[in-house]
């Protein structure tokens, strides 16, 4: 039989039989691939895109390096920086915006306008690059912090355009309703219970003009003006500034002209505390609901009272309690209230200068007056005008009387009750010409009109408390007293007797000299021009506070964007912070013993309540004057 011979597979039908075990194994990867790549999508677009960013795509020739901000935690920002930028990096990284998907766009079409609450929302026609052109804004004022630009970079911006003079100095003014200024003009005869300030208010707030029969003033710019007309002479003055904006974006400061002054002076007297907190209150809540606010909650807007400060800040809610709260609400703490007087012990007030008679409309009045007072013969080596406080212990004008009255070097004009030479502008005016210093102790306050009129005058003033003048107007005034005027503590009159006429013979005269040189040169920032005009070469008082303000503003938006915070200020230790130098930092000083705040009831040193009881007695001596 012959046997079969073996068949061996053709290669064909081994390829097959080995395939089938190999193709399960590329299915699995298949399916197992499919399955990765559909939870990496899922992850993508809807775990992290439902969180933060919705992506339409974006056509990679539209990208640049730089498109897209990057968030990083805190940078160290500086204002070179910023300028060199159209938008300023968020310095938040855990606070991330959220971009709503419109349309077919890019990313970063949706910097372009932003929404309220970090809602950014699409919009079509741009590419990537062309969104970085305008800032990131803040709807409203929340946290600083939020990564957000801030909505006052485009003012910031205006210094760099060297051809536009008002770059940096930009003010927006609030278009109040007039029952927060002019309506108070129109009933003026309520503004002071036993003064008439219907003649005050006019010429702008300068009153009538003076006569000048005894020729103890110059020909023109002469006003019987009230001192506390502050008020509508700043406000009009305001109306001839020269870097009025209606764009609130553009400003470097916003102010209210809210006779404020003017306000409380109608209900110091016979009404409640509501009547006296309702114009205040009004203020606040019409102020909020402007989009100005929004922009730092406040902290660049600034009023002006021509009052000292304690008729603004009532400690209780008590009936019998003194002024209205104003400067105690809240949203008023952000603001910057320029007083005649301001507190040592708060920081959203600043002192400016009490009105003179002196109101020049040309520089040449000014140059007129200041050398006249420069040849004067001053036969008087010292003076004072004023009356003794004899309810006040405290007070040392009845010793500096008995030394006027006793020493052949010095001049007095006694302000008696009734009718007073203190009462006549000729008079003073004309026994400070003739004086080469004019003793200036503590009025009712801290402060006194006397000493800008003697100031005016070419005399050299004499202080005896810090809070009369050195901790107060230290935009007008050198922080080195010294160059102008004469400091004799309190104490070396009350406890040791010194010899006033003693202690100021002892100055050389070469000293004497510079010193009254030195407050004639400060004649213009010490007086408020006339409303009507504005000086060329000569900056008044109203040119440095509004200069003050506009320097304090831009630190504090600088500060803003550059993360920067005042932890470590004290508020009980304002007074200190503008007596510092450079790279000196708050700590024991000289005048502390002055301003230490006393436990109550202790009666060693100042207070707010014993200063708000100085603000009361100031309107009974008014009442007395009147009377």
């Amino acid at each position: 039989m012959r046997r079969r011979s073996p068949v061996t597979p053709s290669s064909d039908q081994m390829e097959k039989g080995s395939n089938r075990p190999q193709h399960s194994r590329i299915c699995v990867l298949g399916l197992l691939c499919a399955f990765f790549w559909g939870v990496l999508l899922y992850f993508h677009f809807v775990v992290i895109g439902g969180r933060t960013f919705q992506v339409n795509s974006i056509s990679f020739d539209s990208r640049t390096p730089d498109s897209v901000p990057v968030i990083r935690p805190n940078p160290p920002l500086d204002i070179p920086e910023i300028r060199d930028l159209d938008i300023a990096q968020p310095r938040n990284p855990q606070l991330e915006p959220v971009i709503e998907q419109k349309s077919d766009n890019s990313v970063t079409d949706h910097l372009e306008n932003p929404q309220p609450e970090s809602v950014i929302e699409q919009k079509s026609g741009n590419s990537v690059t062309d969104q970085l052109t305008e800032p990131v804004t803040e709807q409203e004022y929340g946290n600083l912090d939020d990564p957000k630009e801030f909505r006052f970079i485009k003012a910031l911006r205006t210094v760099e355009n060297k051809s536009d003079p008002c770059g940096g100095r930009y003010v927006y003014v609030h278009d109040l309703p007039p029952r927060f200024n002019e309506d108070m003009l129109k009933q003026c005869r309520s503004l002071s219970k036993w003064t008439n300030m219907c003649k005050f208010t006019t010429n702008a707030g300068l009153g009538p003009p003076l006569e000048n029969t005894e020729g103890v003033f110059s020909d023109n710019g002469w006003y019987a003006t009230n001192q506390f007309a502050v008020d509508v002479i700043f406000s009009n003055r305001m109306k001839q500034y020269e870097c009025l904006t209606d764009d609130s974006s553009l400003a470097a400061a916003i102010f209210v002209p809210f006779y404020a002054g003017f306000d409380i002076a109608r209900y110091l007297w016979g009404y409640n505390i509501s009547m006296r907190d309702a114009a205040s209150l009004d203020l606040v809540d019409w102020l909020q609901k402007r989009p100005e606010w929004g922009i730092m909650g406040g902290k660049d807007h600034f009023l002006v009272a021509g009052r000292i400060t304690w008729d603004f800040r009532r400690l209780s809610e008590e009936e019998t309690d003194w002024g209205n709260k104003l400067l105690f609400l809240p949203a008023a703490k952000n603001m910057s209230m320029l007083v005649v007087e301001s507190s040592p012990w708060n920081a959203n007030d600043f002192a400016i200068p009490y009105p003179t008679y002196f109101h020049p409309s040309k520089d040449s009045e000014v140059f007129a007056w200041q050398d006249r007072m420069m040849n004067l013969d001053r036969k008087w080596l010292f003076c004072f005008a004023g009356a003794p406080r004899p309810d006040n212990p405290k007070s040392i004008r009845g010793q500096i009387i008995d030394q006027c009255k006793n020493s052949n070097a010095g001049k007095l004009l006694e302000c008696d009750l009734g009718e007073s030479k203190c009462h006549s502008p000729s008079s003073i005016m004309q026994m400070f010409q003739s004086s080469v210093f004019c003793l200036q102790p503590q009025g009712d306050s801290y402060t006194r009109r006397s000493a800008f009129d003697s100031m005016l005058a070419g005399c050299i003033p004499v202080f005896f408390h810090p809070g009369s003048a050195y901790t107060q107007y230290t935009w007008h005034l050198p922080k080195n007293y010294t160059k102008y005027s004469v400091f004799i503590p309190e104490d070396d009159l009350r406890k040791r007797n010194i010899s006033i006429e003693e202690r100021l013979s002892q100055i050389p005269p070469d000293q004497v000299k510079m010193m009254r040189e030195e407050v004639i040169n400060l004649i213009p920032r010490l007086i408020y021009a006339d409303p009507r005009s504005k000086l060329d070469s000569h900056k008044d008082a109203f040119d440095v506070s509004v200069q003050a303000i506009i320097d304090k503003v831009t630190r504090l938006r600088k500060d803003m964007i550059e993360g920067r915070t005042n932890d470590d200020f004290i508020e009980e230790l304002s007074w200190k912070y503008a007596l510092l130098g450079e790279g000196e930092y708050v700590g024991v000083h000289e005048w502390d013993p002055f301003f230490s705040k006393p436990k109550p009831n202790d009666g060693n040193s100042d207070s707010d309540g014993s200063a708000a009881e100085a603000a009361k007695n100031s309107w009974k001596n008014e009442q007395r004057e009147h009377s």
